[in-house]
């Protein structure tokens, strides 16, 4: 029976660890630091909603966050995001969030919001005035990848149309992009609140993607025995409050 005693062994360890950790919680008083990890399109949108909430309930409190995406060449889904499962299991995060619903069952998971994406491209771009496919497919694209693999979900889109296209450029993360955006003709695919909320400082502009793609689940993960922490349960609650509104389907630009 090793085989079962084993992982419950563990399962309990973790417990210990835990409730060792944990101490009573009032965000108030509080001066702890919890570490979140997502992706920077995430975090970008999530950050400043958090950080208006702790300066009105928990001023003592601080934030960690650590950079997430999908390890590189890695196509199953359920895979993907094993660093940042790996990362909670470590204790190296407190909460992940992620856009992803292939989440082992050892983990809590909480709904944020829903995400798809535009194409952004610096102000003035012509194709914003002729978002087609075929357009769209004439021309060169950046995307962001960790690893820098030029093939992503767009790419899948693409294909299932017979369709393709040049990525002329990949960088290692959204808030780059933008920069390099806005100095150049490169389309870039980024997700809809994030380029809604910080695109216009670059002088960038956004239209709805010429196919469809995929949607996205943004889920905040840890582990379930990480509940029984207070201070981690109540920064659940705090990403669950911090969902930032909608934007609006269609063409949006700095100059509109």
């Amino acid at each position: 029976m090793n085989w079962i005693s084993a992982p419950i062994a563990d399962v309990l360890a973790r417990v210990r660890n835990v409730l060792s950790a944990a101490e009573p919680f009032d965000p108030a008083s509080s001066t702890r630091r919890f570490t979140i990890g997502a992706p920077d399109g995430i975090s970008a949108v999530l950050l400043a909603p958090v950080l208006g909430e702790l300066a009105r309930t928990a001023p003592g409190i601080d934030i960690s966050i650590r950079q997430l995406l999908p390890t590189p060449g890695e196509t199953r889904p359920e895979r993907a995001w094993r660093g940042a499962f790996a990362d909670l299991d470590d204790r190296v995060t407190d909460i992940a969030v992620i856009p992803t619903g292939h989440i082992p069952e050892r983990f809590h998971v909480g709904g944020l919001y829903d995400e798809d994406f535009v194409v952004a491209m610096r102000a003035g771009h012509a194709f914003a005035d002729e978002p087609t496919l075929a357009r769209y497919c004439e021309l060169q694209h950046l995307v962001v990848s960790l690893g820098g693999d030029p093939h992503g979900f767009v790419d899948e889109a693409l294909a299932r149309l017979g369709c393709t296209r040049r990525v002329a450029l990949t960088v290692p993360n959204f808030m780059f992009a933008l920069a390099i955006l806005a100095e150049t003709d490169l389309l870039c695919a980024l997700p809809r609140r994030f380029a809604a909320m910080h695109a216009a400082r670059f002088g960038l502009e956004s239209v709805d993607a010429p196919l469809e793609l995929t949607r996205f689940r943004i889920n905040a993960v840890l582990p379930k025995v990480a509940l029984m922490d207070a201070g981690v349960a109540w920064l659940l609650v705090i990403l669950e409050k911090a969902q930032p509104p909608l934007p609006p389907a269609g063409r949006s630009s700095a100059t509109i």
